[in-house]
């Protein structure tokens, strides 16, 4: 029998080991096999998935097959649920074929001075009335039957994400005012060849129920003379197209819960994630391709991070922590975060019972010694990040390519702009070097051009971090000051 100071310098040393980053070799991070991490990505990004393209047949086959991973693992569904895959509404738009905007002598043209949103066939003439920002506040008069001009976002809005979120809900007013036409002018601060380009193109999109809502286009307000032709130089306008053609396509989030051991952390949710999703094949890729390779495999955007999700949904169910780890595979980011943003708004475990996201999303690797962490410094979990990575032999760099503004560009942002912390765990980079740019959203980015040893690392040390936060004393928290911290005191009460 151990004396009682044997006992306290084993304690010690655990202690230690812990303190310095060393994996217990007992745990399961340490001896997950190499073979299931390759496993994992020869599957996912295989020709056969087709890009996983949202929507698209790869796509499901993807999330039945983390789904399986998650039945065989004993994960359970999320409370309520039957299953691991949560439905995910989505609308893909074609571009409008033929399309014009008459207003006094000028002839506007679509995906070139405007771009449709929404709109059916129509042909229509009109009176216009200028609204603002087209808020509720700003009708002051009668539209019924009128084309309703307004100013894109609102005064508070500033990101793309929140612009079209604002047009969707100045739709829905228009429609409910009987207004024939709504006319925003985008003035936002990004290119209107940009914005014509992507809007106006074919489009995924959440399904917003507004198929039958009142036709929605935008107009070059960059332009000064189309707003002020709009604003008051017009008094009628006539808008003639054949419209855009929208199906109604189906996509799933994943999701599983491992409960904590805790009796009272249990209740609190640590949130792993990872997007399953890519760009698919050909044309739809959005890059160059061959008639021998036209298939977008996405193994490091994202096969990287969603093998890494697995790998710590695997070893957590195997050695749970102190909290619940809810596990979400998202569909959908590559189209505008939408997966995410759904579950975000469509919760499957109460949000204020999330006290922390870690995610992994990256755009490949070009330093295989590092882990990227977007968001190191802007939480109390650096510590666990750190020493998760080290266990492993990796470093931590923070936040590369600052002036990229990644945190906001990856499905974490989702659940941080609801309050929780919300960091992104990133394949080793400190810049959009020619490396990243060689496998970037390109065919070339296959599971043959992948380092499995370093994967392995990576996945083994994303796994760590997140037991490290699971078991952590003190409750994950923003740093003070964090542009997300008066969400989080709204979501948690203080």
């Amino acid at each position: 029998m151990r004396s009682i100071v044997q006992k306290t310098a084993i304690a010690f040393l655990l202690a230690s080991q812990f303190a310095i980053g060393q994996a217990p070799k007992k745990l399961p991070e340490t001896q997950h096999p190499r073979a299931e991490v390759e496993m994992h990505m020869r599957f996912l990004a295989s020709d056969e998935l087709q890009g996983r393209r949202t929507g698209e047949q790869g796509n499901l086959v993807a999330s039945r097959y983390i789904a399986e991973q998650f039945r065989v693992l004993g994960i359970k569904p999320a409370p309520g649920q039957t299953d691991y895959l949560q439905l995910v509404p989505f609308a893909i738009q074609k571009s409008a074929k033929e399309g014009v905007l008459i207003a006094n002598n000028d002839t506007l043209r679509v995906n070139k001075e405007f771009v449709i949103l929404g709109s059916g066939a129509a042909n229509l003439t009109a009176d216009i009335v200028f609204v603002g920002y087209g808020l509720a506040d700003d009708y002051k008069t009668d539209v019924k039957g009128k084309i309703v001009v307004a100013q894109i976002g609102t005064p508070e809005s500033k990101t793309p994400q929140e612009l079209f979120t604002a047009s969707n809900e100045k739709r829905k007013l228009a429609t409910q005012k009987g207004a024939a036409l709504l006319i925003e002018l985008f003035t936002a601060q990004i290119p209107w060849s940009f914005a014509s380009r992507y809007f106006g193109g074919e489009k995924t999109s959440l399904d917003n129920g507004l198929g039958d809502a009142v036709a929605h286009v935008w107009v070059n307000g960059q332009q000064k003379k189309y707003a002020d032709l709009f604003k008051s130089g017009a008094t009628k306008a006539t808008f003639k197209t054949t419209g855009r053609e929208q199906t109604s396509v189906k996509s799933h989030n994943v999701v599983g819960v491992i409960e904590g051991t805790d009796p009272v952390l249990k209740n609190e949710y640590v949130v792993v994630t990872a997007h399953f999703d890519h760009v698919g094949m050909g044309k739809k890729g959005g890059n160059t391709y061959t008639a021998a390779d036209s298939i977008f495999n996405g193994a490091r955007d994202n096969a990287f991070g969603t093998v890494a999700m697995l790998t710590a949904a695997k070893t957590l169910s195997l050695k749970p922590t102190k909290r619940s780890i809810l596990v979400i595979a998202y569909t959908g980011e590559e189209v505008g975060l939408l997966g995410s943003k759904y579950y975000a708004d469509h919760p499957l475990v109460p949000l204020n019972q999330c006290v922390f996201n870690l995610n992994s999303d990256g755009a490949g690797y070009a330093d295989k010694t590092l882990v990227s962490v977007i968001g190191l410094d802007r939480t109390n979990c650096k510590a666990e990040i750190e020493a998760g990575c080290k266990a492993f032999g990796l470093g931590v760099f923070g936040d590369p390519s600052p002036e990229q503004g990644l945190f906001d560009r990856s499905d974490n942002v989702s659940l941080a702009a609801k309050g929780i912390p919300a960091p992104d765990f990133a394949p080793g980079f400190k810049s959009f070097d020619g490396e990243i740019a060689k496998y970037y959203h390109q065919a070339a980015d296959n599971p043959d051009s992948v380092d499995f040893d370093y994967l392995l690392k990576f996945c083994q040390s994303f796994a760590y971090t997140a037991r490290l936060i699971g078991n952590k004393p003190v409750k994950p928290y923003w740093t003070a000051g964090d542009k997300y911290e008066p969400a989080a005191k709204a979501l948690y009460g203080k």
